[in-house]
């Protein structure tokens, strides 16, 4: 691994430690115990060197000496189990509250994080942090990390054992043995990249033999079953070799690491005969030494595994720390200021906004997005915007694509804050309010409302636990909806599935429009759902929410005309400013940007 790597990975490691206190807490008595349990597993190559040199003489077996020594060793080996389990346990425990930690830090984080930064995180990004790169951490701490604290302190024990044996010989064993490591690592990255190869192949050859014989009509009606035969037939010839290259690295860590391990017998014991006794070498420890060399060999094919499952855990790791070190926003104020207690008006003071980089534009999920084209072109997506809004006024807001309208509807829910000036609830600044204190006076309602699984009252429930089915009915009726709810298979109790997805998109519009009269606020910003509905579905979230704006501020990002025209307001977009400003009688009149989209509509409705 090269150095700027290693130095990374330690740096990574590090940052690691220091999230998760769990995991430092009692590691050195962790290591301690690993280490004691292991350096009593070398007690039976020292008892053999004793049983050799001691137990066996000129005048025959000493047995009452061999059965002493065995004892010794059995209360040895008694201890060495009992710190291994200690040091097992200690470590599960610590790595599942360390895991635990950092899951939470991680949704906490997550929920903290500005509106900006989910809309340049792809969600299954951020999804993956709390679940695939956690639970690589968790493969480690179950595998990796068990092995680099048994089997490594394992390895150091001996290690330093046969240094005191003699460390002529433990030289002499680690040189020789030590192209083992480079062997093992070099055949198990070509192994993996072999078995990945074939996986691939595996499913090319699984999907052209389904197609080969679901399309074997189409095939034949148009003469193409010999040529369809020939391609399916190179795939399983490129999967054949793939396979058999795979199955061939393979065998050969075995016979690698025999080898090794024979060669580096060979070399100690050579190198021990070549010395002599002279040296102080008995029969007894030459044996022993040889035990203790196969013991110091055995973990090494583990080790080049154990890379790569620290690698991997080391690269989740880091993506959770990239995550973590993501500055939270919009940021609580130092000192909050509390919000009046009665209307509340809106105001917008010369604002300026840019997103810090291009937003994606989610795909599939009907989410608008405003969007500056390149990184050249002008940054700001709303321009110097001043604007008032009274308390109790229904305002539409209309304009293209990119022009600024939803990011509007995000600075009054204060999803995001000004690049430079201010916006204001009830005359103050939201840059001084705290996030609760603003959501219990506003809502926001996106493009795309988000359901969780399970029932429509669950549903109404999550905003407040407190309401019960009979609460949730009366509003049902206030809303017009009771209809609706009554022709649902199980009314309240309609499971709505993931994501709502057992609903249609309108009945979803339907139900957090239903949600947002439970939370009952006196500012409702609703950024209007462009999916198609069916007429009947669209009458209802009209009449619904025509009955939810009442006797409250209603700021609508409006992607049809017809949820426009029934406003008392209509503001104009493009470019990030306000280009007209009226009801719609007044802006009809106009030869202005509404009039023209407003003509266009009547010949598209033959209205």
């Amino acid at each position: 691994m090269p150095a700027e790597s290693t130095t990374g990975a330690i740096n990574v490691i590090t940052r690691g430690l220091a999230l998760s206190p769990a995991l430092r807490r009692g590691l050195g008595v962790t290591v301690l115990l690993a280490m004691l349990g292991t350096g009593t597993r070398v007690a039976i190559p020292i008892l053999v060197q004793l049983i050799i040199d001691r137990g066996i003489g000129d005048t025959g077996v000493k047995f009452g000496l061999v059965m002493v020594l065995c004892l010794a060793s059995a209360i040895v080996i008694s201890l060495s189990a009992a710190c291994l389990r200690a040091s097992i346990r200690r470590l599960g425990m610590r790595s599942e509250e360390a895991l635990y930690g950092l899951r939470v830090k991680l949704f906490e984080h997550i929920h903290g994080l500005s509106i900006s930064y989910h809309n340049e995180e792809k969600k299954g990004a951020l999804v993956a942090r709390v679940t695939s790169d956690i639970e690589t951490l968790g493969q480690f701490f179950s595998w990796g990390a068990l092995a680099w604290l048994l089997d490594g302190s394992l390895m150091l024990v001996i290690a330093l054992i046969m240094l005191s044996y003699d460390w002529l010989l433990a030289l002499v064993a680690f040189v020789v043995a030590a192209p083992l490591v480079y062997g093992f690592r070099r055949v198990q990255v070509r192994l993996v990249k072999s078995y990945e190869k074939a996986r691939s192949l595996n499913g090319s050859y699984f999907a052209q033999a389904a197609e080969f014989v679901n399309g074997s009509d189409v095939l034949v009606a148009y003469g193409q079953r010999d040529q369809y035969a020939d391609k399916l037939l190179s795939t399983m010839r490129i999967r054949y070799k793939a396979q058999i290259k795979a199955g061939f690295l393979g065998a050969l860590l075995f016979p690698i690491g025999e080898l090794f391990s024979v060669l580096t017998v060979v070399a100690v014991s050579v190198a021990a005969i070549v010395r002599g006794p002279e040296v102080g070498l008995t029969l007894g420890a030459v044996v022993g030494f040889i035990f203790l060399t196969y013991r110091f060999l055995e973990p090494v094919a583990e080790f080049t595994e154990i890379i790569d499952n620290t690698q991997a855990a080391v690269a989740g790791l880091s993506r959770i720390i990239e995550v973590l070190d993501t500055p939270i926003g919009p940021p609580e104020p130092l000192e909050p200021k509390p919000l009046p207690a009665g209307p509340l008006d809106i105001r917008f003071a010369r604002v300026w906004f840019a997103y810090q980089t291009r937003p994606t534009d989610a795909a599939g999920s009907g989410q608008v997005t405003d969007r500056v084209e390149s990184s050249g072109d002008d940054p700001f997506v709303v321009r110097n915007l001043s604007l008032d809004i009274p308390f109790g006024q229904h305002v539409a807001v209309i304009g293209a694509t990119g022009s600024g309208k939803t990011t509007l509807g995000r600075l009054v829910s204060r999803l995001v804050d000004p690049s430079s000036g201010t916006v204001a609830v009830g005359g103050v600044s939201l840059s001084d309010v705290r996030r609760d204190d603003l959501r219990a006076v506003l809502t926001f309602v996106p493009q795309e409302p988000f359901l969780f699984d399970g029932t429509i009252l669950s549903n109404l429930q999550f905003v407040d636990a407190s309401v019960d089915r009979d609460l949730c009915l009366k509003i049902a009726t206030q809303l017009g909806v009771d209809e609706w709810l009554a022709g649902l298979p199980d009314g309240l109790a309609t499971r709505v599935g993931e994501r709502g997805n057992d609903l249609s998109a309108g009945e979803r519009q339907l139900v957090a429009l239903f949600r947002s009269a439970i939370a009952s606020p006196k500012i409702l910003v609703l950024d209007e759902a462009t999916s198609a509905v069916d007429p009947l579905i669209e009458v209802r979230i009209t009449r619904a929410f025509d009955a939810l704006a009442a006797g409250r501020t209603t700021l609508a990002i409006a992607h049809r005309l017809s949820t426009a025209m029934r406003a008392d307001r209509i503001l104009v977009m493009d470019d990030g400013v306000i280009l007209e400003d009226g009801t719609h009688e007044e802006l009809v009149t106009k030869a202005g940007r509404y009039a023209a989209l407003y003509e266009a509509w009547v010949v598209a409705t033959g209205g």
